[in-house]
């Protein structure tokens, strides 16, 4: 939580969701700013940094969760910041085409969407499953910083019980 360089990408990443969300909402603003939340795997606790940011759907799209989710795609957690740009400069650096940079998960009720992005996901292609699991790099990144933090992410992260 110290890391001036983890604080300024959360920053970034939480400012870009906002601007997203105010395509598709009104009132957009943040419940919960850079929270610890805490998964025990069967490696010991796994911390994530989170934050929560709300807004009022738009009236049209109060029966159509699809066109809400497609809107926010690809997820600025995950591409970084400026999204358009980003997802260019991934374009030309893979050796491959991205269906997906991530997993969705969400419950829509009653004109209520509650969504996040999954930083860790199994992919089916071609019948071959494929866990996928990355990190954020920017300019004030180390690269040994980062490639420990892949190396941490690159498992599957098991839940001993329901309690956890």
């Amino acid at each position: 939580m110290n890391n001036e360089k983890e604080a300024a990408e959360h920053a970034t990443i939480v400012d870009l969701i906002r601007n997203d969300l105010s395509m598709v909402a009104n009132n957009v603003h943040v419940e919960r700013y850079r929270y610890i939340e805490r998964l025990n795997t069967h490696r010991g606790p796994l911390l994530q940094t989170s934050s929560e940011i709300k807004g009022q759907l738009l009236p049209h799209l109060m029966h159509r969760p699809g066109d809400v989710i497609f809107s926010q795609l690809p997820a600025g957690s995950i591409t970084g910041a400026p999204k358009k740009k980003t997802v260019e400069i991934i374009a030309e650096a893979e050796n491959y085409h991205r269906d997906f940079y991530t997993g969705v998960m969400g419950r829509w009720d009653n004109g209520e969407l509650d969504s996040a992005v999954m930083i860790r996901f199994v992919d089916l292609q071609q019948g071959n499953l494929y866990f996928k699991a990355g990190g954020g790099i920017t300019a004030k990144s180390n690269w040994k910083d980062e490639y420990h933090e892949v190396i941490e992410k690159v498992y599957a992260p098991v839940c001993r019980n329901n309690k956890d």
